[in-house]
């Protein structure tokens, strides 16, 4: 079984306005996701996550949005294929300087909120992203959405040289395209501890997960994605990082 990287979206606190538990969740992640000015951060905050993941020896990805800082970059907005890369090199440009000055440098990319799901379910939106990464530098990752079926999308990757890690999430419910439940429906975000480290140890052991429809669902994925916004979460990330551990031990 290949080590599956525990990733989370970190870096969001904006000013005098703080957002997550930053220093509490970093010790227990592989790959930390920073905000990089557009849907939150700003460059003191990206300055101290980055120092804060330096510290912990943990991965720093780019994690670019929609220029949207009032809807958090979870609206989706009209851009050109041309709009979209320029947006996107501006900010890992942005966090792989400020990584340059602490000694470390930006080994990823994830696009936040609306970019993320937008690229997903438009395969040219995916293609202008990957060629950016690809224009930007081809040793980058592009972290995206695992689904029932990965294929189309390694396809566009492939084309381009970019590797692609698929992410999976402990807490979030799935539907039979293998596409997360939406946030405004009952059920799409999973709240109890035992059912977040349950799934989470089931794609890592690449078990069948139940899509809300009832099928199942087997996902393939490279990393999962953790939140640690909250004492809940907090304690389902420490323990999913614990059962990880576990399964990879010799």
């Amino acid at each position: 079984m290949n080590r599956l990287l525990l990733n989370c979206d970190i870096g969001e606190s904006f000013g005098s306005w703080t957002m997550g538990l930053d220093a509490e969740v970093m010790p227990f992640i592989d790959c930390a996701n920073v905000a990089c000015g557009f849907h939150a951060g700003d460059p003191g905050i990206m300055r101290k996550t980055v120092s804060l993941a330096v510290s912990h020896g943990v991965q720093i990805g780019a994690h670019p949005a929609y220029q949207d800082l009032v809807g958090f970059g979870r609206r989706s907005m009209a851009y050109s294929a041309q709009e979209l890369q320029d947006i996107l090199h501006y900010q890992i440009g942005a966090l792989d300087g400020i990584c340059q000055a602490q000694g470390a440098r930006v080994s990823y990319v994830k696009p936040h909120g609306a970019m993320y799901n937008d690229m997903m379910a438009n395969p040219a939106q995916l293609r202008a992203v990957i060629q950016a990464i690809a224009a930007y530098d081809r040793s980058l990752p592009l972290m995206l959405m695992a689904t029932r079926d990965n294929a189309a999308a390694q396809q566009i990757g492939d084309e381009y040289g970019v590797t692609l890690w698929f992410e999976a999430f402990a807490d979030r419910a799935y539907d039979r395209a293998g596409r997360l439940v939406s946030r405004q429906l009952p059920g799409a975000v999973h709240h109890d501890g035992e059912t977040i480290v349950a799934q989470a140890l089931t794609i890592a052991r690449g078990g069948d997960l139940t899509a809300s429809d009832g099928s199942a669902l087997r996902l393939h994925a490279d990393t999962l994605c953790v939140h640690g916004d909250n004492a809940s979460s907090m304690a389902a990330v420490q323990r999913i990082r614990e059962a990880l551990n576990q399964l990879s031990a010799p």
